[in-house]
Protein backbone atom coordinates (compact mmCIF):
# COMPACT_ATOMS: atom_id res chain seq x y z
CA UNK A 1 0.00 0.00 0.00
CA UNK A 2 1.32 3.36 -1.37
CA UNK A 3 1.74 5.90 1.24
CA UNK A 4 0.68 9.79 -0.52
CA UNK A 5 3.45 11.05 -1.83
CA UNK A 6 3.59 14.34 -1.11
CA UNK A 7 4.07 13.88 2.57
CA UNK A 8 7.57 13.62 1.80
CA UNK A 9 7.54 15.92 -1.13
CA UNK A 10 10.46 18.05 0.49
CA UNK A 11 11.22 21.64 -1.70
CA UNK A 12 8.35 22.97 -2.26
CA UNK A 13 8.32 26.64 -0.67
CA UNK A 14 4.50 27.33 -0.48
CA UNK A 15 1.99 26.12 1.59
CA UNK A 16 -1.61 26.22 2.75
CA UNK A 17 -3.58 23.97 4.87
CA UNK A 18 -7.97 24.15 4.58
CA UNK A 19 -9.85 22.82 6.92
CA UNK A 20 -13.15 21.47 6.45
CA UNK A 21 -16.47 20.46 8.79
CA UNK A 22 -18.95 18.17 6.63
CA UNK A 23 -22.56 20.01 6.27
CA UNK A 24 -25.63 18.83 7.73
CA UNK A 25 -27.46 16.02 6.34
CA UNK A 26 -24.38 15.06 4.16
CA UNK A 27 -23.08 11.44 3.99
CA UNK A 28 -18.89 11.15 4.93
CA UNK A 29 -18.66 8.81 2.06
CA UNK A 30 -19.68 11.69 -0.14
CA UNK A 31 -17.22 14.25 1.89
CA UNK A 32 -14.53 11.66 1.11
CA UNK A 33 -15.44 11.11 -2.50
CA UNK A 34 -15.53 14.75 -3.31
CA UNK A 35 -12.16 15.36 -2.10
CA UNK A 36 -10.61 12.37 -3.82
CA UNK A 37 -11.76 14.04 -7.08
CA UNK A 38 -9.85 17.13 -5.95
CA UNK A 39 -6.36 15.04 -5.77
CA UNK A 40 -5.68 13.69 -9.05
CA UNK A 41 -6.11 16.87 -11.19
CA UNK A 42 -4.73 19.29 -8.52
CA UNK A 43 -1.66 16.89 -8.02
CA UNK A 44 -1.01 16.26 -11.68
CA UNK A 45 -2.00 19.22 -13.65
CA UNK A 46 -2.57 21.94 -11.19
CA UNK A 47 1.35 21.91 -10.16
CA UNK A 48 0.97 21.30 -6.59
CA UNK A 49 1.46 18.52 -4.34
CA UNK A 50 -2.32 17.62 -2.56
CA UNK A 51 -2.10 15.66 0.60
CA UNK A 52 -5.60 14.80 2.20
CA UNK A 53 -6.47 13.39 5.72
CA UNK A 54 -10.20 12.84 7.50
CA UNK A 55 -11.17 12.69 11.27
CA UNK A 56 -10.15 9.36 12.13
CA UNK A 57 -13.90 8.64 13.17
CA UNK A 58 -15.19 9.61 9.51
CA UNK A 59 -12.27 7.13 7.83
CA UNK A 60 -13.21 4.36 9.84
CA UNK A 61 -17.03 4.89 9.21
CA UNK A 62 -15.76 4.91 5.40
CA UNK A 63 -13.14 2.76 4.75
CA UNK A 64 -12.40 -0.71 4.78
CA UNK A 65 -11.46 -1.77 8.09
CA UNK A 66 -7.98 -2.90 6.92
CA UNK A 67 -7.72 0.46 5.59
CA UNK A 68 -8.63 2.12 9.20
CA UNK A 69 -5.23 2.47 11.42
CA UNK A 70 -6.67 0.79 14.96
CA UNK A 71 -6.13 3.17 17.25
CA UNK A 72 -6.45 6.86 15.46
CA UNK A 73 -9.20 9.29 17.13
CA UNK A 74 -10.07 12.58 17.02
CA UNK A 75 -8.96 15.39 19.48
CA UNK A 76 -12.21 16.13 21.16
CA UNK A 77 -10.97 17.77 24.64
CA UNK A 78 -8.39 20.31 25.27
CA UNK A 79 -5.12 18.85 26.41
CA UNK A 80 -4.55 20.89 30.03
CA UNK A 81 -1.16 21.23 32.05
CA UNK A 82 -0.56 20.55 35.54
CA UNK A 83 -0.27 24.64 35.97
CA UNK A 84 -3.45 25.36 33.45
CA UNK A 85 -1.27 25.73 30.20
CA UNK A 86 -4.03 24.53 27.51
CA UNK A 87 -3.79 22.96 24.37
CA UNK A 88 -7.07 23.63 22.45
CA UNK A 89 -8.69 21.06 20.74
CA UNK A 90 -10.05 22.21 17.25
CA UNK A 91 -10.60 18.62 15.03
CA UNK A 92 -12.53 19.27 12.05
CA UNK A 93 -13.35 16.86 9.73
CA UNK A 94 -11.18 16.99 6.63
CA UNK A 95 -7.70 18.59 6.08
CA UNK A 96 -6.14 19.46 2.82
CA UNK A 97 -2.80 20.71 2.60
CA UNK A 98 -1.73 21.89 -0.62
CA UNK A 99 2.27 22.55 -1.24
CA UNK A 100 3.92 24.12 -4.11
CA UNK A 101 6.96 26.36 -5.75
CA UNK A 102 4.52 28.82 -6.34
CA UNK A 103 2.14 30.96 -4.67
CA UNK A 104 -0.15 31.75 -7.92
CA UNK A 105 -0.66 28.25 -8.25
CA UNK A 106 -0.93 27.22 -4.24
CA UNK A 107 -3.77 29.94 -3.98
CA UNK A 108 -5.47 28.66 -7.39
CA UNK A 109 -5.70 24.93 -6.16
CA UNK A 110 -6.98 26.18 -2.76
CA UNK A 111 -9.77 28.07 -4.61
CA UNK A 112 -10.37 24.72 -6.29
CA UNK A 113 -10.41 22.93 -3.46
CA UNK A 114 -13.03 25.29 -1.68
CA UNK A 115 -14.97 25.10 -5.15
CA UNK A 116 -14.92 21.82 -5.23
CA UNK A 117 -16.33 20.79 -1.65
CA UNK A 118 -19.22 23.47 -1.91
CA UNK A 119 -22.16 22.22 -0.94
CA UNK A 120 -20.17 18.88 0.78
CA UNK A 121 -18.28 20.77 3.32
CA UNK A 122 -17.67 23.83 4.63
CA UNK A 123 -14.26 25.99 5.38
CA UNK A 124 -13.56 26.13 8.91
CA UNK A 125 -10.22 27.48 8.67
CA UNK A 126 -7.63 28.35 5.85
CA UNK A 127 -3.95 28.65 6.90
CA UNK A 128 -1.05 30.03 4.50
CA UNK A 129 2.29 29.33 4.90
CA UNK A 130 5.92 29.72 3.98
CA UNK A 131 9.63 27.89 3.83
CA UNK A 132 11.33 30.81 6.13
CA UNK A 133 15.60 30.60 5.66
CA UNK A 134 15.21 27.05 3.79
CA UNK A 135 14.98 25.07 7.26
CA UNK A 136 14.38 27.16 10.14
CA UNK A 137 11.55 28.29 12.03
CA UNK A 138 10.46 31.95 13.14
CA UNK A 139 12.67 31.57 16.42
CA UNK A 140 15.53 31.94 14.30
CA UNK A 141 16.30 28.03 14.85
CA UNK A 142 16.85 25.26 12.58
CA UNK A 143 13.15 22.89 12.09
CA UNK A 144 13.45 19.06 11.83
CA UNK A 145 16.72 18.43 13.00
CA UNK A 146 15.04 15.21 14.45
CA UNK A 147 13.38 14.70 11.26
CA UNK A 148 14.35 10.96 9.63
CA UNK A 149 15.99 10.92 5.94
CA UNK A 150 14.18 10.75 3.36
CA UNK A 151 14.85 6.54 3.10
CA UNK A 152 13.77 6.63 6.47
CA UNK A 153 11.18 8.25 6.69
CA UNK A 154 8.03 6.48 5.36
CA UNK A 155 8.77 3.66 7.82
CA UNK A 156 8.08 6.58 10.67
CA UNK A 157 5.72 8.06 9.12
CA UNK A 158 2.88 5.05 7.75
CA UNK A 159 1.46 2.11 9.59
CA UNK A 160 3.70 -1.03 9.13
CA UNK A 161 2.30 -3.69 7.00
CA UNK A 162 0.80 -6.41 8.62
CA UNK A 163 -1.83 -4.29 10.73
CA UNK A 164 -4.95 -2.61 9.80
CA UNK A 165 -4.26 0.78 7.93
CA UNK A 166 -0.94 -0.16 7.05
CA UNK A 167 0.72 2.24 4.68
CA UNK A 168 -1.34 5.25 5.74
CA UNK A 169 -0.74 7.90 8.33
CA UNK A 170 -1.63 9.81 11.03
CA UNK A 171 -0.77 13.62 11.34
CA UNK A 172 -0.98 16.04 14.18
CA UNK A 173 -1.58 19.25 12.87
CA UNK A 174 -1.42 22.50 15.16
CA UNK A 175 -0.80 26.04 15.04
CA UNK A 176 1.42 28.08 17.31
CA UNK A 177 1.72 31.61 17.77
CA UNK A 178 4.88 32.94 18.65
CA UNK A 179 5.80 36.34 21.21
CA UNK A 180 8.50 37.04 19.08
CA UNK A 181 8.93 39.73 21.26
CA UNK A 182 9.58 38.11 24.74
CA UNK A 183 11.67 35.25 22.49
CA UNK A 184 14.04 38.65 21.06
CA UNK A 185 14.67 39.44 24.60
CA UNK A 186 16.55 36.80 25.34
CA UNK A 187 20.11 36.31 24.46
CA UNK A 188 21.17 33.79 22.32
CA UNK A 189 22.46 31.39 25.40
CA UNK A 190 19.23 31.93 27.01
CA UNK A 191 17.45 30.91 23.77
CA UNK A 192 19.33 27.60 23.11
CA UNK A 193 18.74 26.55 26.91
CA UNK A 194 14.91 26.85 26.22
CA UNK A 195 15.33 24.75 22.82
CA UNK A 196 17.88 22.50 24.01
CA UNK A 197 20.08 22.98 20.79
CA UNK A 198 22.79 25.37 19.32
CA UNK A 199 21.43 28.38 17.63
CA UNK A 200 23.93 28.62 14.84
CA UNK A 201 24.49 24.65 13.94
CA UNK A 202 21.78 23.01 15.46
CA UNK A 203 24.32 20.88 18.00
CA UNK A 204 22.24 19.34 21.29
CA UNK A 205 23.74 20.52 24.31
CA UNK A 206 26.04 17.97 26.51
CA UNK A 207 23.54 16.05 28.83
CA UNK A 208 24.95 18.24 31.75
CA UNK A 209 23.86 21.04 30.25
CA UNK A 210 20.56 20.33 29.00
CA UNK A 211 17.93 21.62 31.32
CA UNK A 212 14.66 19.48 32.58
CA UNK A 213 12.24 21.49 30.60
CA UNK A 214 14.18 22.30 27.20
CA UNK A 215 12.39 21.38 24.07
CA UNK A 216 14.66 18.72 23.08
CA UNK A 217 13.85 17.21 26.87
CA UNK A 218 10.25 17.33 26.55
CA UNK A 219 9.95 16.18 23.17
CA UNK A 220 12.48 13.10 22.52
CA UNK A 221 10.83 10.18 23.26
CA UNK A 222 12.49 6.96 24.31
CA UNK A 223 10.93 3.58 24.95
CA UNK A 224 13.26 0.51 26.31
CA UNK A 225 16.51 2.57 24.84
CA UNK A 226 14.93 3.08 21.44
CA UNK A 227 13.68 6.73 19.84
CA UNK A 228 10.53 6.75 18.68
CA UNK A 229 10.48 9.24 16.22
CA UNK A 230 7.98 11.14 13.76
CA UNK A 231 8.20 12.76 10.66
CA UNK A 232 7.83 17.03 10.42
CA UNK A 233 7.00 19.30 7.50
CA UNK A 234 6.61 22.57 9.71
CA UNK A 235 6.46 25.87 7.81
CA UNK A 236 5.81 29.60 8.79
CA UNK A 237 2.71 31.39 8.98
CA UNK A 238 1.39 34.93 9.27
CA UNK A 239 2.89 38.23 8.90
CA UNK A 240 4.95 40.85 10.81
CA UNK A 241 2.36 41.35 13.24
CA UNK A 242 1.13 37.53 14.27
CA UNK A 243 2.91 34.49 13.12
CA UNK A 244 4.42 31.39 14.58
CA UNK A 245 4.62 28.03 13.32
CA UNK A 246 2.24 24.99 11.15
CA UNK A 247 3.03 22.12 12.98
CA UNK A 248 2.53 19.15 10.94
CA UNK A 249 3.59 15.91 12.61
CA UNK A 250 3.33 12.12 10.54
CA UNK A 251 3.59 9.39 12.56
CA UNK A 252 3.03 5.62 12.23
CA UNK A 253 0.84 5.36 15.25
CA UNK A 254 -0.67 8.00 17.10
CA UNK A 255 0.49 7.09 20.85
CA UNK A 256 3.82 9.22 19.81
CA UNK A 257 2.32 12.62 19.14
CA UNK A 258 -0.20 12.46 21.99
CA UNK A 259 2.49 11.44 24.55
CA UNK A 260 5.12 14.39 22.88
CA UNK A 261 2.02 16.49 23.81
CA UNK A 262 1.38 15.46 27.12
CA UNK A 263 5.38 16.02 28.45
CA UNK A 264 5.09 19.08 26.50
CA UNK A 265 2.26 20.73 28.83
CA UNK A 266 4.33 18.68 31.75
CA UNK A 267 1.80 15.92 32.68
CA UNK A 268 2.69 13.01 34.93
CA UNK A 269 6.37 15.21 36.29
CA UNK A 270 4.71 19.12 36.22
CA UNK A 271 8.18 20.17 34.14
CA UNK A 272 6.64 22.13 31.19
CA UNK A 273 8.41 22.71 27.92
CA UNK A 274 10.10 26.33 28.15
CA UNK A 275 9.17 26.97 24.41
CA UNK A 276 5.58 27.18 25.45
CA UNK A 277 6.60 30.24 27.63
CA UNK A 278 7.07 31.97 24.15
CA UNK A 279 4.85 29.82 22.09
CA UNK A 280 0.95 29.50 22.33
CA UNK A 281 -0.85 26.22 20.56
CA UNK A 282 -4.11 27.80 18.64
CA UNK A 283 -5.32 24.61 17.32
CA UNK A 284 -5.03 20.60 17.26
CA UNK A 285 -6.42 18.02 15.43
CA UNK A 286 -5.34 14.60 14.76
CA UNK A 287 -6.20 12.93 11.00
CA UNK A 288 -5.86 9.46 9.37
CA UNK A 289 -4.15 10.25 5.91
CA UNK A 290 -5.20 7.15 3.94
CA UNK A 291 -2.95 6.06 1.22
CA UNK A 292 -3.44 5.58 -2.55
CA UNK A 293 -4.83 2.62 -2.89
CA UNK A 294 -7.93 3.63 0.02
CA UNK A 295 -8.63 6.84 -1.75
CA UNK A 296 -8.44 5.22 -5.22
CA UNK A 297 -11.89 3.18 -3.92
CA UNK A 298 -13.23 6.21 -3.90
CA UNK A 299 -12.26 8.34 -7.42
CA UNK A 300 -15.33 9.52 -9.17
CA UNK A 301 -15.89 7.18 -12.58
CA UNK A 302 -14.35 9.67 -15.07
CA UNK A 303 -11.32 9.16 -12.68
CA UNK A 304 -11.06 5.25 -12.44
Amino acid sequence: MNAQQGIFALGTSEHAYLEFDLLAGVEPARLVTAVVGLVEPLSTVGGVNLVVGFRPELWAEVGDPEEVPSEAHSWVEDLVGPDGFVMPATQCDAWLWVAGGDRTAVFDNCRAVVSGLAGVAGLVRETTGWVYQHNRDLTGFVDGTENPSLLEAPQVATVPFGVPGAGSSVVLVQLWRHDSTQWDQLSEQQQERVMGRTKPDSIELPEDGMPADSHVTRTVLEVDGEELEIFRRNVAYGGVSDHGTVFVGFSSDQWRLEEMLRRMVGAGDGIRCALTRYSQPLTGGYHTVPTVEALARFAPPDQD
